[in-house]
C-alpha cells in the first residue's frame, strides 16, 4: 500500500502542476492538488520502513480524506457541466472532480487495506 500512495500522491502532483499551468498560472490555488499529493507521496514512502507503516498509512488516508471533503463539490459541478450547464471556472471544477475521485478511491483502498491487515491478524 506504500507504492499505492506514492503513486496517488505524484498523480495529485501531475494535477496540480497541470492545472495551474492550464490555468496560466493565474492562482497559486491550482496548485493544491500537488500539496495534499507531496505530505501523500511522502507519507507513503515512510511507509515503506515497517516501524512507521501504520502511522504513515493511517496519516496517508487522513489527508486523502481531507482532500476528498475539501474538493466533494467539484463533483456537483462536473454534474452540471456534463449535463450541459455553465460553471463559474470550468479547468478548476474539473481539476477539483479530479482530486476528489483520486483522493476518493485511494481513501477507498487504504480503507480495505486497513479492514485485510485487521483481519489477518485475528
Amino acid at each position: 500500500m506504500a507504492n499505492t500512495a506514492i503513486g496517488f500522491g505524484l498523480t495529485l502532483v501531475v494535477l496540480g502542476v497541470v492545472g495551474y499551468v492550464a490555468s496560466g498560472g493565474a492562482s497559486i490555488t491550482a496548485l493544491i492538488p500537488a500539496f495534499f499529493g507531496l505530505p501523500l507521496a511522502g507519507l507513503g514512502w515512510l511507509a515503506r520502513n515497517d516501524r512507521y507503516r501504520k502511522h504513515a498509512m493511517h496519516g496517508a488516508a487522513a489527508i486523502a480524506l481531507l482532500g476528498l471533503l475539501g474538493t466533494a463539490r467539484g463533483l456537483v459541478g462536473l454534474g452540471t457541466l456534463l449535463a450541459g450547464g455553465t460553471v463559474a471556472r470550468p479547468a478548476a471544477v474539473i481539476v477539483q472532480a479530479a482530486m476528489a475521485a483520486i483522493c476518493g478511491i485511494f481513501l477507498a483502498l487504504a480503507v480495505k487495506s486497513f479492514v485485510a491487515a485487521r483481519r489477518a491478524r485475528a
